[in-house]
């Protein structure tokens, strides 16, 4: 579970692995750029508010951002690229959760046949129970011609 895609690689299933890595990886990516854009805007919300002080506790106004821009303007931006950053998160643990899932399942179904000779005998037969009173039993076999 440590190592993203090791699963897949020990259930053979190599081909995942780059799936697994460009998704995890593209997901990091971009939420390291939603991150900047965001302290970015944080800066220039409170750096240009004339109710905060002028201390530049978020750092500089970036170069791109004009110094007569609209605070609500600004804060809605700013907010905008917070909750995107924060989806981007939750699909980051989804898609880890996912991998591990994937290689969870596919690990235990390995051995599941599938061919085309399974059959179905069921059985109905009378049975008496544990309490000494008649009854039905059903079984099902699963049988390979």
């Amino acid at each position: 579970m440590i190592i993203p895609g090791w699963g897949q690689i020990i259930n053979k299933q190599i081909w995942k692995v780059p799936i697994v890595y460009g998704l995890l990886g593209g997901l990091g990516y971009y939420s390291v750029h939603l991150t900047k854009q965001y302290h970015d805007y944080r800066a220039a919300y409170y750096n240009l508010n004339p109710d905060t002080d002028n201390d530049l506790r978020f750092g500089p106004t970036p170069s791109y951002i004009p110094g007569d821009a609209n605070l609500r303007e600004l804060r809605n931006i700013r907010n905008k690229y917070r909750n995107r950053r924060d989806l981007v998160y939750v699909g980051i643990v989804l898609a880890y959760g996912l991998n591990i899932v994937d290689a969870y399942v596919f690990a235990h179904m390995r051995s599941f046949d599938v061919s085309k000779d399974l059959s179905m005998r069921p059985r109905i037969q009378p049975a008496i129970t544990a309490q000494a009173t008649p009854g039905i039993s059903l079984s099902i076999d699963l049988i390979t011609k």
